[in-house]
């Protein structure tokens, strides 16, 4: 991923931050066959060496898992807030003309070697704090102990974990730093006008830079 120096985020806890905010990032490898990527859930264990651990699984009937267990890095995209940039928000532009659209984004990059493993109780622990990460907020929370064991022993052989120790890490937040604050300004504004709550959101970020 390019990142010019003014939108270089290096702070590893605003990255995690933005990592666990990325509900389905993509899992990328290359194999014989070429580039394969899933779209896959997470874990993120923050205190697991220097970057943190990610854990995740895929089913096993996707060849992926098999491309893992061969050993080589893997890719892991993480895609936040994004929205087009229209030059109609600069006030600059008026002044003089000079101007073109762009894209204001979040993302995160993260690499590692995958460890791959099947072990029912490692699998049962995984699926298990996923399920609570994604339902605890609802009103009435599902668990993994609410369907029956025999259920769901079928379906943990169904799936192949993964573990990958995060050695490399890199962030882009592209807010617009390079413009002068009347035009920062002027694109808060514009994203803060649309109807788009993803706008909406990538404006209140810019609110804090």
């Amino acid at each position: 991923m390019y990142v010019p120096r003014a939108f270089t985020e290096n702070d590893t806890a605003m990255l995690h931050q933005q990592m666990e905010a990325t509900p389905l990032p993509v899992l990328i490898t290359h194999s014989s066959q070429g580039l394969i990527a899933s779209h896959v859930p997470l874990l993120l264990a923050p205190d697991e060496g220097p970057y943190g651990t990610l854990y995740g699984h895929l089913a096993r009937a996707n060849p992926h898992w098999q491309v893992l267990a061969e050993g080589g890095e893997a890719l892991l995209v993480f895609a936040g807030e994004q929205a087009y940039i229209s030059p109609s928000f600069y006030p600059s532009k008026a002044e003089h003309g000079k101007a073109v659209p762009t894209w204001n984004y979040l993302a995160v990059h993260a690499w590692g070697q995958p460890e791959v493993f099947d072990d029912p109780k490692r699998l049962l622990a995984l699926v298990s704090r996923l399920s609570h990460k994604h339902e605890i907020k609802r009103s009435e929370p599902w668990a993994v102990s609410d369907a029956p064991t025999d259920y769901i022993d079928s379906m943990l052989k169904a799936i192949v974990g993964f573990s990958l120790p995060v050695s490399r890490l890199i962030g882009k937040r592209k807010l617009s730093q390079n413009r002068s604050v009347a035009d920062q300004v002027g694109v808060r504004d514009g994203l803060l006008a649309s109807g788009n709550s993803h706008e909406h959101a990538l404006a209140q970020l810019m609110t804090k830079e």
